[in-house]
């Protein structure tokens, strides 16, 4: 049977500030982030399966995405922990924002690592994460790929 990958696409807003950028991103700012998610596996071909035909039904890689990822970051704001930011977290926090303290520098690139294994910790057993592309600008893009990160 042959391998078919499947995407869904995501938005959501997120902000977040880069801990010692010597740019404007070590200001507070957000993104209208754009995600890719494609998955690869087998079309099940069980006939009595309600979900025959599909690799994975959309409405089943929805739920985990938005679960994981969406529902988590969208409006929220992103600083790094182990820096003098966690003050502002902190401060943010107090009065009633919705801010996520991460291990790591929250760039796309990191983002998109993270996602990555949020992602593959949910899918079901014969389901592979193939690629995410988390996209923080209309030119600007991460992208990860299992191919990139076997062992």
């Amino acid at each position: 049977m042959s391998k078919i990958r499947i995407t869904k696409q995501f938005t959501f807003e997120t902000g977040h500030a880069l801990y010692g950028y010597d740019g404007k991103c070590k200001n507070v700012h957000g993104h209208s982030y754009k995600l890719s998610v494609t998955v690869i596996g087998t079309p099940i071909t069980d006939r009595n399966n309600v979900k025959f035909g599909m690799v994975i039904d959309f409405s089943d890689l929805k739920k985990i995405v938005k679960e994981e990822i969406v529902d988590q970051f969208d409006h929220a704001t992103v600083f790094n922990e182990t820096t003098p930011h966690v003050e502002l977290a902190n401060e943010l926090k107090n009065r009633g924002h919705h801010v996520i303290l991460v291990d790591y520098q929250p760039t796309s690139e990191n983002m998109v690592i993270d996602f990555a294994e949020r992602i593959k910790n949910r899918l079901p057993k014969n389901i592979n994460l193939f690629s995410l592309k988390l996209q923080e600008t209309e030119s600007s893009f991460a992208e990860w790929f299992a191919s990139d990160n076997e062992i």
